[in-house]
């Protein structure tokens, strides 16, 4: 500390001639402010916290209407200010880049200091892009910056600002340079601590992102088996037997020879039947219209089936407004949307009692995006009854990186499934 303020004394002994109001202060006292910047400092856990704290005790050394710190981004190419006294622009623009900052030669390490009598009218503050609007709003005058070093290198700038014009001169500077040294380190940890913070956060995000694909992938695979067993049980119960009992039919007539139209056209009915059973379990398990006529018409094929099966007075349309973006999509991608599309339509069928479902493929900026709209029961209620259907479209769209949602219709009525698919999983779409 005797070193500091050695260095003060000596910076305020090639002082300019200009008059201050202020007087000197005696290095004894100094001491006793910078010991007390030191114990203000101590356990604050923010950049705001710490400025506030230490603002009052250097005040005692370098009087100011405004102090702030500035700190920049470990590249450089941004900084953010924390401020006391008065509130400004400046710190409510985070991450402004440092081309714009009104003391950039400073930041960039082209001057070692800053120094003005009025820097409301001081062409070194203002140039083209230059946020100069808070000094010239509260008339900040008198300003000194110095730069804030770690190891040498530039993180930041230290500036005190006075609405009195002439106010600091070069002792002012020496002073501004031993409390810069002072936060320095300090404010340099507690980048490293928030940096810090901020990767661990996002490594957790990542973990539970790759811990809740992988549970949902392990139901979407336990769907997929359930899915296999029904199919198997389709054909043993259903198509097995009906051919089992067609071959009987064809023995029975081969051992009388009673092989005439009349005997063979109920036979005929009968293998069409059979085949139209195989052309369903096969369009369930893999839908062919899809892969013929893209995501939008087997989307219509599939909603036309399910409410012409289901007896219900349910109007329905679907509305295409990708401009063909939505025929573009990687078939795996193609094959997920439209699994969703099926479970909420069959949901909404099924459990929802509507009047009306309206189905959109829309292509917006933040990408191409599926709509499952009816005004049928809320999606609390589907929810209750369906909940692992639900879970299902959930872990597809996590599957393809799609944001996925739940929730009421317009008005709070129905229920609205949606999907938006990221610009870049869409060949040829918006990004």
């Amino acid at each position: 500390m005797k070193a500091l303020a050695g260095r003060a004394a000596g910076a305020g002994q090639k002082q300019d001639s200009r008059v201050h109001r202020r007087s000197r202060v005696a290095p004894a006292v100094l001491i006793d402010h910078y010991l007390e910047i030191s114990r203000l400092l101590a356990g604050q856990l923010d950049f705001g916290a710490a400025i506030h704290a230490v603002s009052a005790e250097v005040a005692h050394i370098l009087p100011h209407d405004h102090l702030d710190v500035c700190l920049m981004t470990p590249e450089g190419a941004c900084h953010t200010a924390y401020e006391s006294g008065i509130r400004t622009l400046w710190s409510e623009m985070q991450a402004e880049p440092v081309t714009n900052s009104p003391i950039r030669m400073l930041l960039w390490g082209e001057v070692d200091h800053l120094l003005t009598d009025d820097a409301c009218v001081d062409p070194r503050f203002h140039f083209p892009g230059a946020l100069t609007r808070p000094i010239l709003e509260n008339a900040l005058r008198s300003r000194v910056h110095v730069p804030m070093k770690v190891q040498g290198e530039i993180i930041g700038a230290l500036s005190c600002s006075s609405r009195e014009a002439g106010l600091y001169g070069m002792e002012e500077v020496a002073y501004a340079r031993a409390v810069a040294d002072m936060l320095s380190p300090y404010f340099f940890a507690l980048q490293a601590a928030e940096r810090a913070q901020r990767s661990a956060i996002v490594e957790a995000e990542v973990r539970a992102r790759e811990e809740g694909l992988r549970l949902g992938a392990l139901k979407l695979t336990e769907a997929l088996e359930q899915e296999r067993q029904r199919i198997g049980m389709d054909l043993h119960d259903q198509t097995l037997a009906d051919l089992t009992r067609l071959t009987r039919r064809v023995e029975s007539l081969s051992r009388t020879g009673d092989i005439t139209a009349e005997a063979l056209e109920p036979l005929s009915r009968s293998l069409q039947d059979c085949m139209q059973d195989l052309r369903n379990i096969i369009e369930q398990a893999r839908p062919s219209v899809l892969q013929l006529f893209g995501l939008g018409q087997a989307v219509e094929n599939h909603l036309e089936r399910s409410v012409r099966d289901s007896g219900l007075a349910v109007t329905w349309e679907v509305s295409d407004e990708t401009d063909g973006a939505c025929d573009t999509l990687d078939p795996s991608v193609s094959i997920a949307l439209f699994r969703i599309a099926q479970e909420a339509i069959n949901n909404a069928v099924r459990h929802a009692a509507p009047a009306h479902i309206h189905v959109r493929l829309l292509l917006r900026p933040d990408g191409l995006t599926l709509d499952i709209l009816d005004n049928g029961e809320g999606a609390g209620a589907q929810q209750r009854r369906q909940g692992g259907g639900i879970d299902n479209m959930m872990t597809r769209a996590r599957l393809i990186s799609a944001r996925f949602s739940l929730s009421s219709g317009s008005g709070g009525k129905g229920t609205q499934v949606r999907v938006v698919l990221p610009p870049a999983a869409v060949r040829g779409g918006a990004s």
